[in-house]
């Protein structure tokens, strides 16, 4: 019996020995968490319970040229309750005017709110949502509502605060403005937005917040630790009227015709400042809407508006004058094997090298500079290097697309590439680099650079201001731009164009039908075509230059520069004339014109005379040179337009009544 007693004695100092050493350990191990690693732990739990939050910046505005709203970071908020927070008296006196008041604003039943509040109570609900997406001002009323005007810790109130970027115009010009990427939050990489991307950023804030049930975060205090600083403004060159004309003006015309895409810039003569792009591409239900940015990244055949280039370069090189005479012949003509075809059936004939280009003859222009530069080809290439036809603008938005003018040397050039080049095909170029060239003709031959920004601003303060950059200060010389002018001119009046033309405003331009994708197979059975026309306007004093090009028009309703292409031209350019405040003044009729007397008082003069031998017309007006030589009894026939130029028979001859006389006009 006492062996049994001293037995169980030893088992039990034995269990006491090892709860002493337990309670040893577990005094050891909470001294080290306390004053070795107690730092390390305290961090741990503060790491797990609370937490610093980013706050970003919002972006800086982005405003059209007068001011108006293109695109703007709007702060957004969502409230939620921590109906655990509130003491019982707060929340039992405050539930019923909180919940009327949330019913006015919102318009859902008092009785939703209360019973929503009492259950989140009930079930130590410490985060329940009461109403998302509210405005500044709404978000400053819901927060005066009784309870919640005690704060988050007393009213339980809880403020989650985000930015939202709208376009207060909509989706006009959105490739231009520029938007987030839908499948990256917060990254801009297109339009103003992504080119300036940088100015527009601010720096991001920070706000702490702390863990709470359900894994869900309460911002600790009403202030923010750091405050976020806003992204700077910019201010652009897109005008809001001119963006609206130009682009209703392109939505109309791409779905009469069903084209694929198109794109319209308007650009402002003396300073490049854009005014206006519109890029609309078809989508797969048949609108249209802001799919690519086509006008800056686009690069392809131009055709016909690059015959106004080629025309320069022969005239800038005196490879002809305007009245050189260029035979067409039937409209067929074959160079180095390949043949190549006007429109008009039958062909021009011989006609004025200036007539060529007013009718868009791809034969005159193919033989114009292949006759004159198939010896030396890269005097021509170098021509229109000259005119930095081989470069980009090298504007501030991202993805400009990369000219392409072949030359001696390259995979892509033969002998037919000149004079495939002087019609607009075997060389790329963009919407935006053809503008700018036909810009420099409107500007007195001064190339600008395309500007999309005027300045940054900070709180209404310049920070910087883009000032017009010239790329070429005169391009040729003023006698090849006069002449230029003119044929542009007569292109609308008389050409191509004519179709366009109205008395009531005065445009000069170029008409383009190009061929598009005619290496398939399937061309012949489905044929594509651009349709383009770049020009400027007034023709007396240009104040914009504009390009419309249209990709892929039905072909069942029409697919010529003129028909497609030219009345977007026509219709942006008559309503900036029409919203324009600026009234031209009309002159009194009764006053004489001294320059039309003299003309008359010269033709009158002539008139009179007894003539026996042939009179020298050479710089007279067309018209009154045939009403002379006819009274004479001779024979008058016409080439081309305006004064003469050249007689075929020279003055002192013999006058024999009934003989032919031709003239040549320019």
């Amino acid at each position: 019996m006492a062996f049994d007693e001293r037995n169980i004695l030893n088992r039990l100092y034995i269990v006491a020995g090892c709860m002493l050493l337990f309670a040893f350990a577990i005094s050891i191990k909470l001294i080290n968490i306390q004053f070795v690693d107690g730092d390390e732990y305290r961090e741990l739990a503060k790491q797990n319970t609370t937490k610093n939050f980013i706050i970003p910046a919002n972006r800086g505005n982005v405003y059209a040229d007068d001011g108006s709203l293109l695109a703007t970071s709007v702060p957004k908020y969502d409230i939620r309750f921590d109906a655990v927070t509130p003491l019982d008296e707060d929340f039992n006196e405050n539930i019923k005017p909180l919940s009327e008041g949330l019913s006015k604003m919102f318009g859902k039943p008092v009785s939703y709110y209360q019973n929503k509040f009492r259950k989140a109570r009930a079930n130590k609900n410490r985060y329940v949502s009461v109403v998302k997406n509210l405005g500044y001002s709404d978000y400053i009323k819901v927060r005066n509502l009784p309870l919640f005007n005690k704060g988050p810790y007393r009213g339980g109130i809880i403020v989650e605060q985000r930015t939202v970027r709208e376009h207060p115009i909509g989706k006009i010009a959105q490739r231009t403005v520029g938007n987030e990427a839908y499948n990256r939050p917060g990254y801009y990489a297109v339009g103003l937005e992504g080119a300036f991307n940088d100015l527009l950023t601010g720096k991001e804030g920070h706000r702490l917040k702390q863990k709470i049930s359900k894994g869900q975060w309460k911002p600790i205090f009403d202030d923010n630790e750091i405050e976020p600083q806003d992204g700077y403004d910019i201010v652009s060159t897109i005008n809001v009227n001119i963006q609206d004309i130009a682009h209703h003006a392109l939505l109309k015309q791409l779905e009469h015709y069903q084209a694929e895409h198109g794109t319209v810039i308007v650009m402002e003569v003396a300073t490049g400042e854009i005014k206006a792009v519109s890029n609309l591409g078809v989508a797969s239900n048949g609108t249209y809407y802001e799919k690519l940015n086509y006008a800056i990244g686009e690069s392809h055949e131009p055709g016909s508006t690059f015959k106004v280039m080629a025309m320069m370069a022969a005239l800038e090189d005196k490879v002809v004058d305007t009245s050189t005479v260029v035979d067409t012949g039937n409209g067929r003509k074959v160079f180095y094997g390949k043949p190549v075809h006007d429109s008009k059936r039958g062909g021009y004939g011989e006609i004025s090298a200036a007539r060529t280009l007013e009718v868009s003859s791809n034969i005159g222009l193919a033989t114009i500079i292949d006759e004159g530069y198939s010896k030396n080809p890269n005097k021509f290439i170098n021509r229109l290097k000259s005119w930095h036809l081989n470069e980009k603008t090298g504007v501030a938005i991202k993805g400009e697309g990369e000219p392409m003018i072949p030359e001696p040397g390259d995979k892509k050039w033969s002998r037919n590439a000149l004079p495939s080049i002087a019609y607009g095909y075997n060389l790329e170029i963009t919407p935006l680099q053809t503008l700018t060239f036909y810009n420099a003709i409107a500007n007195n031959g001064v190339m600008v650079k395309p500007r999309f920004i005027k300045e940054v601003r900070a709180w209404n303060e310049k920070v910087t201001t883009y000032d017009t950059k010239i790329i070429n200060p005169k391009i040729c010389s003023d006698k090849t731009l006069n002449e230029i002018k003119e044929i542009m001119k007569n292109t609308v009046e008389r050409g191509t164009g004519r179709s366009l033309y109205s008395p009531d405003f005065s445009m000069a331009g170029k008409t383009g039908t190009a061929r598009t994708e005619y290496w398939h197979k399937d061309w012949n059975s489905n044929p594509r075509y651009i349709s383009s026309f770049a020009g400027f306007f007034p023709v007396e004093n240009p104040k914009y230059s504009c390009i419309v090009i249209i990709h892929k028009p039905s072909i069942k309703k029409g697919f010529y520069g003129a028909d497609v292409s030219g009345p977007v031209f026509k219709r942006i350019a008559q309503k900036i004339f029409t919203e324009s405040r600026n009234i031209d003044d009309v002159k009194n009729i009764e006053t004489p014109d001294p320059e039309i007397e003299q003309d008359f008082e010269k033709y009158y003069a002539k008139l009179q005379k007894s003539h026996k031998t042939i009179p020298n017309v050479t710089g007279m007006a067309g018209m009154d040179a045939v009403s002379i030589l006819e009274n004479l009894g001779l024979r008058v026939q016409v080439v081309g337009n305006g004064s003469v130029t050249s007689q075929s028979i020279k003055s002192g001859e013999t006058l024999e009544k009934g003989k032919l006389i031709t003239l040549k006009l320019s």
